[in-house]
């Protein structure tokens, strides 16, 4: 199934605040940022080796990132393991009774599809699964 972390997602208050840690003190680049208007969050992104940090600043307080902000304040909020078939990951994941949040992959602007399973499945860390465009 999965074969790598493509990223490890990060809620924070503000992300210019959050740059002056991951960016300035880490050294870190801060390669691009984002807003992703279906999850209500902008994103800023970190490679690191073959993967990313990604850093989640709300900019809804109602969306699903600005709710888990208000409840759990900053900090790890997921981490993204890449598979090669998602439908087939998530049949997989299905036959084992783990509980996903989404019924089917959602898609990204640029063909990324994806899911997440539900934490009470994994022993409490949310983890999405990234399948990337062929």
């Amino acid at each position: 199934m999965p074969h790598r972390v493509n990223h490890i997602a990060v809620v924070v208050d503000d992300l210019g605040s959050a740059l002056n840690f991951w960016r300035d003190a880490l050294g870190l680049t801060l390669e691009r940022t984002e807003s992703n208007a279906d999850e209500a969050v902008e994103i800023g992104f970190l490679p690191l080796g073959e993967s990313e940090i990604e850093l989640l600043q709300p900019i809804d307080a109602d969306s699903g990132i600005g709710k888990y902000l208000a409840k759990h304040g900053a900090g790890l909020h997921h981490i993204c393991l890449e598979v090669a078939d998602i439908d087939a990951s998530m049949a997989q994941l299905r036959a084992y009774d783990i509980e996903l949040i989404n019924d089917a992959p959602k898609v990204r602007p640029e063909g990324t599809r994806y899911c997440f399973v539900h934490p009470r499945s994994t022993g409490g860390v949310l983890v999405e699964l990234y399948e990337l465009p062929k």
